[in-house]
């Protein structure tokens, strides 16, 4: 996807409408951040990427280097039933 800034769009706006037509998605930064994006109609947009695939397009975040998921290694913790006041109670010895 090809980013421009507000300005350069404002300054090109048919050229940058002709290659939306031509079916590029085109990204709008402010200030260098991702503002918005213009898709050409009947295209799926963003709604069709989840949150983190919107994060790693706008170089918010970076995909992970190993495939998997990683907290599925990570123990499972169960707390009894009760409230919390009667749980930490009991871990003191209260109870």
């Amino acid at each position: 996807m090809t980013s421009t800034g507000i300005r350069e769009l404002k300054d090109n706006l048919s050229r940058f409408i002709r290659r939306i037509e031509s079916g590029e998605r085109i990204a709008i930064t402010a200030h260098g951040r991702v503002v918005a994006e213009l898709v050409p109609p009947g295209s799926k947009g963003r709604c069709s990427s989840s949150r983190f695939e919107e994060l790693v397009a706008s170089g918010a975040i970076r995909p992970p280097l190993e495939a998997g998921e990683p907290t599925e290694a990570w123990p499972k913790i169960q707390l009894a039933p009760g409230t919390a006041a009667e749980l930490i109670d009991a871990d003191r010895g209260e109870a």
